[in-house]
């Protein structure tokens, strides 16, 4: 009798995730918040990893701040493809991707020139597609994953990201601290 209600128990929780998957991806989709013209834009925005913090500034003044996940691998600044560090330095938000695998994301130009030839020196891959993003799609509703769990981006809750979103234009300052 115990391993029928396992078994029933089991089935049970597939059929949930599978419908919590399903809900995500074909239930009502709300609308990507728009850039807030005519309100206060985020100019700066700095990730501090050591203390997995986000603060976005407009105008030197902290206008918004988050903890942050980072890269499963976070110490030290990005050096090759699947290594799960998040790039250090200077960088701007060059897109903004409403339709990610993750709920929104703002993207960063990493890599950079000196990356590109510094990865082709050691004959690797620099990486790419690093974004500032909420929760993967199919359980951002419900939860927000904790730790470092990233391939190397910046993770944030979906409330925030879209706060973020919402005040962030394209060419934003974003400067990636160890």
């Amino acid at each position: 009798m115990t391993l029928r209600r396992l078994m029933l128990f089991a089935a049970a929780f597939l059929i949930g995730a599978v419908g919590m998957v399903l809900w995500e991806r074909y239930g009502p989709q709300s609308e990507a918040p728009a850039l807030e013209t005519g309100s206060v834009l985020v100019d700066h925005i700095r990730i501090d990893k050591s203390d997995r913090r986000l603060t976005a500034f407009t105008n030197g003044q902290a206008v918004l701040s988050f903890d942050i996940a980072l890269g499963f691998g976070p110490v030290g600044t990005k050096e090759l493809e699947g290594d799960g560090k998040t790039p250090e330095g200077l960088f701007k938000i060059d897109r903004r991707n409403s339709g990610s695998a993750y709920h929104l994301s703002l993207g960063i130009d990493y890599p950079q020139a000196g990356d590109i030839k510094r990865a082709q020196d050691a004959g690797t891959n620099p990486g790419g597609d690093i974004f500032i993003h909420g929760q993967p799609n199919g359980i951002g509703r419900f939860l927000t994953l904790s730790g470092d769990w990233t391939a190397g981006c910046i993770a944030v809750s979906n409330k925030e990201i879209e706060a973020l979103w919402r005040i962030t234009p394209l060419g934003t300052l974003v400067e990636i601290r160890p």
